[in-house]
């Protein structure tokens, strides 16, 4: 049995008939053709295929394409805006903040929910923020810092 579903994602309107058990990882990729958020581990461990979904970042492994049948999903290809890159986006590319680059749009999509929530994080909520999301590269330090520099320019 497949089920209609119509979602907007990054401000645009879709429509499909999808199988229940798709999850919305899948179909961002393989349907919608939007391969920013990654697959990571399918297991909710790591944090790659976070997107904002009505406004909350959401592992999109987590989450079948049924359950956001409605909704409002942005992922990290909707953050910028006429040529623009969005803050954080900056932040992370100012500071260093992604190295091979796989957790990076996970990771920036549950940065940027953390400073709507917090926009004046202290270094330690910053890690608590991002503990759900595993980068094998940096270290972490260069992300708590680009975190920083776009609550900075949030903040000006």
């Amino acid at each position: 049995m497949t089920h209609s579903i119509t979602l907007t994602i990054n401000g645009t309107s879709y429509s499909h008939t999808v199988e229940p058990r798709l999850l919305l990882i899948h179909y961002l990729r393989e349907v919608v053709g939007l391969t920013g958020p990654h697959i990571g581990c399918e297991t909710s461990l790591c944090g790659a295929c976070t997107v904002e979904v009505n406004g909350q970042a959401v592992k999109s492994c987590t989450m079948f394409a049924v359950q956001a049948d409605g909704a409002n999903l942005v992922t990290i290809e909707g953050l910028a805006a006429n040529g623009k890159l969005h803050a954080m986006q900056e932040a992370f590319w100012n500071e260093h903040g992604a190295q091979c680059g796989f957790c990076t749009p996970g990771m920036i999509m549950t940065s940027k929910q953390l400073l709507d929530r917090n926009p004046n994080p202290t270094e330690a909520e910053i890690r608590h923020g991002i503990e759900g999301n595993i980068c094998r590269c940096t270290g972490y330090q260069h992300i708590v810092n680009a975190v920083r520099a776009a609550a900075r320019v949030a903040g000006e």
